[in-house]
């Protein structure tokens, strides 16, 4: 989905849906059933209300019976369940793992202490995003990732490719795909202590970017305090035959605070926090230091490189880039993907790559990419919606304080 549109995909389901067009609903936004994978999770979501759509190949919770604004709104209040197995998870091992993954990305792998994690990017030799991916040093001969579902098969043959070159020179590393497992983002403030009921593990103790393995309502999970709402939470890989049980406890635990929520609350959550969805804010042509992630490129790499596209990539962060990715406040109807950024004299100088309208400020946000002089926080531009141009101004992200837990 690109420019927000899952957010506008929800809200067109929910009128047709309303109009008590059911069938021209089918017809519009559903594959047949055949064509698409399903998340072990996918009768629980029907029964429960899922409006299921096609995504990245598989039939996925667009939102259930609450509104895509409710959902987010409780989401920031009291807490989200989403079902993300469709994303792929998968351990490299091996006593070169490290090495090996840090000619493909920007991270400082190697600096990181054992079960933490950060956001880097896969990039390509023109230093081009191939995808974001949150990566963590489980030890230091086992590396966990978990990739994006719409990038799932280019990234598998682009690490496959590189994986071979590097293994017939003698490097020692091997991988293995986590299809066996689900994905669970518990996300919100009733996170951890909703969690804390199902583990005897002492989560006050465990910070954001952390990874562990441990019992979870009897599972063996992986955990890691992230996610992609701008808001306390974790991801939490389990078991296939034990994820339906998990899914239950964990809403069951929260006496009904915390909901299933939808893809559609997350586009509109993530783009709050000001967070990049892949496709739409990065794709193949702009580089980590076009994308605002520069941060995510470790000193490190920024000293030594080694990672394919390092020289496009390095001579941005020495020269700075020629766009930036930045955040919009607009008036009139909401900008979408694609929409046309132009300067006060109506002078061309970006375009939006998302857009929606926040259900927790109550105003429109976007972000996109404007020529480097046009991106300083409070800049007045204009965006063109529907052939007709409105207010904007360029504003710092998140739009939303994040709520990570961090150490005081």
């Amino acid at each position: 989905m690109r420019g927000g549109g899952l957010w506008q995909l929800g809200q067109s389901i929910t009128r047709r849906l309303a109009q008590g067009d059911k069938k021209g609903v089918a017809r519009r936004y559903f594959a047949s059933e055949a064509e698409l994978k399903k998340t072990v999770l996918y009768d629980f979501h029907v029964a429960h209300g899922g409006k299921m759509v096609p995504f990245a190949g598989w039939g996925m919770p667009i939102q259930y019976k609450d509104s895509i604004m409710d959902s987010t709104v409780n989401c920031r209040e009291n807490g989200g369940l989403f079902d993300v197995s469709h994303m792929c998870g998968l351990s490299l091992k091996g006593k070169d793992s490290i090495p090996f993954l840090e000619k493909l990305v920007i991270a400082d792998v190697a600096g990181l202490a054992p079960g933490t994690g950060t956001l880097t990017v896969f990039t390509n030799e023109k230093g081009g995003a191939i995808d974001d991916s949150v990566v963590t040093k489980v030890t230091d001969d086992h590396i966990y990732l978990v990739v994006n579902a719409g990038c799932r098969d280019k990234d598998l043959a682009h690490i496959e490719e590189h994986m071979k070159a590097f293994k017939a020179k003698g490097g020692d590393v091997s991988w293995h795909i986590h299809d066996e497992r689900s994905l669970l983002a518990l996300q919100g403030p009733l996170a951890a202590p909703t969690l804390q009921h199902l583990t005897k593990e002492d989560l006050s103790k465990f910070y954001f970017g952390e990874f562990r393995i441990l019992d979870i309502n009897g599972a063996h999970c992986f955990l890691t305090r992230t996610g992609y709402t701008g808001e306390d939470g974790f991801e939490i890989s389990v078991p296939d035959e034990n994820a339906l049980d998990l899914a239950k406890a964990i809403l069951e635990k929260s006496e009904g605070k915390v909901r299933l929520t939808g893809l559609g609350a997350r586009d509109s959550l993530r783009l709050e926090a000001g967070l990049c969805l892949y496709g739409n804010d990065m794709e193949q042509h702009i580089t980590p230091v076009e994308a605002g992630l520069t941060w995510a490129i470790g000193k490190r790499r920024r000293a030594e490189g080694g990672f394919l596209g390092a020289e496009t990539i390095l001579k941005q962060l020495a020269d700075g880039p020629s766009i930036r990715r930045v955040g919009f406040i607009s008036s009139g109807p909401p900008a979408r993907g694609h929409s046309e950024i132009q300067n006060e004299k109506g002078e061309t100088i970006g375009e939006v790559t998302s857009g929606g309208f926040s259900p927790c400020l109550k105003k429109n946000i976007a972000m996109g990419y404007v020529k480097s002089g046009n991106h300083k926080a409070g800049t007045k531009v204009k965006i063109v919606v529907r052939g007709k141009a409105y207010d904007g101004t360029v504003t710092k992200m998140p739009f939303v304080p994040t709520k990570y837990y961090k150490p005081t």
